[in-house]
């Protein structure tokens, strides 16, 4: 079944490329467009872990070594369009638009940090896995039954799959043609759990068959194969085509998160001969005339300052409320959550 399907890839590890067909379109725009987000977004996973072990942030989800998969895939939504991350899919959202104070924020356990920008249609993280798949079909259904383009995405892992919500938001995608795109980054670990151990299936693309939906499987640390591939379901969904799955072969290349050892449970070895995509980027610009040794210094001098601004920023952000621990679950507060509240209120007044 793996040969049905292959792995679609434009540049190789070394930045070469092995398929031209979208070689026209690969301009110097697109490209500094693609480093520069790749960069940014590897900038403030850095920093993110750097804080955690300061203690100055909580638990944190690196995703590192999955860059060309999130940025490649917002890159090529529309400004409109709908995005339902996992926890670990902050890349992604920064590049749509979110704003990195309010990312700090959230890792350190802010509720200001579930506000997305304004005009910006992203969803808060799910943490509890595949819960955000029926909630992008849904989403996409009522623009579909609106009469709007938009589409929408939804990211999640390879241990998502083996999830009933992943199932339910496929099957009913594929039974209303919603315009979604179903955006899985195989790094090939369910937390510790390995991929062969957790399905039985050669591919998590295959899994389409069973639905009756458009599959592809692409090389999730090539940025170009990703883009132009999720630029395709994107606009096959805007034009009322249908729903796509597709499988973003990639490798996460730390922690988990930062409450995790993968030495426990992966091979020091494994994943050592898999260059990881940023670097394939630099190869690739190099190659091709793209690399632009000052221009590239200043940017990334500017990044480093972006992303300081917002750590002090979110550590110079007002006091938190209390109250937020009570306030934003249900419309109305149930009895024993209202006396709980004031019980806590009582507590902090006298210490």
């Amino acid at each position: 079944m793996e040969a049905n399907y292959p792995i679609k890839t434009i540049i190789d590890d070394q930045g070469d490329f092995i398929d031209d067909l979208y070689k026209d379109q690969i301009d110097e725009q697109l490209v500094e467009n693609m480093y520069y987000h790749m960069y940014r977004i590897r900038t403030f996973d850095k920093k993110a872990i750097s804080l955690q072990r300061q203690g100055r942030i909580g638990t944190y989800p690196p995703f590192g070594g999955q860059e060309a998969a999130q940025v490649g895939s917002a890159l090529a939504l529309g400004e409109n369009d709908w995005i339902f991350p996992t926890y670990r899919d902050h890349g992604a959202t920064l590049t749509y638009g979110a704003d990195m104070t309010s990312m700090f924020l959230y890792w350190n356990g802010r509720v200001e940090g579930c506000i997305p920008p304004e005009g910006k249609n992203i969803f808060p993280a799910a943490v509890p896995i595949a819960t955000q798949i029926p909630h992008a079909v849904g989403a996409s259904w009522a623009e579909k039954r609106k009469g709007t383009d938009r589409i929408a995405v939804a990211y999640f892992g390879d241990g998502a799959t083996s999830e009933g919500d992943f199932h339910e938001g496929l099957n009913f995608a594929s039974v209303f043609k919603t315009p979604t795109v179903f955006f899985n980054q195989n790094n090939g670990y369910a937390i510790s759990v390995p991929i062969e151990k957790q399905m039985n299936s050669e591919t998590i693309a295959q899994k389409a068959v069973a639905y009756g939906m458009r599959s592809v499987r692409i090389d999730g640390n090539d940025c170009f194969a990703v883009y132009f591939e999720t630029k395709k379901a994107v606009d096959l969904a805007r034009a009322g085509k249908g729903p796509t799955l597709i499988e973003a072969v990639t490798w996460r290349t730390g922690a988990h998160t930062t409450a995790d050892d993968p030495t426990k449970y992966r091979p020091a070895d494994k994943g050592k001969d898999i260059v990881e995509p940023l670097s394939r980027l630099e190869q690739f610009m190099k190659k091709n005339g793209f690399w632009k040794e000052g221009k590239i210094s200043e940017m990334q001098a500017q990044l480093k300052e972006e992303v300081d601004a917002a750590v002090d920023a979110m550590e110079n952000y007002p006091e938190a409320n209390v109250e937020d621990l009570f306030d934003h679950v249900f419309a109305e507060l149930p009895e024993e959550l209202v006396k709980q509240k004031e019980t806590y209120l009582e507590l902090l007044e006298e210490y």
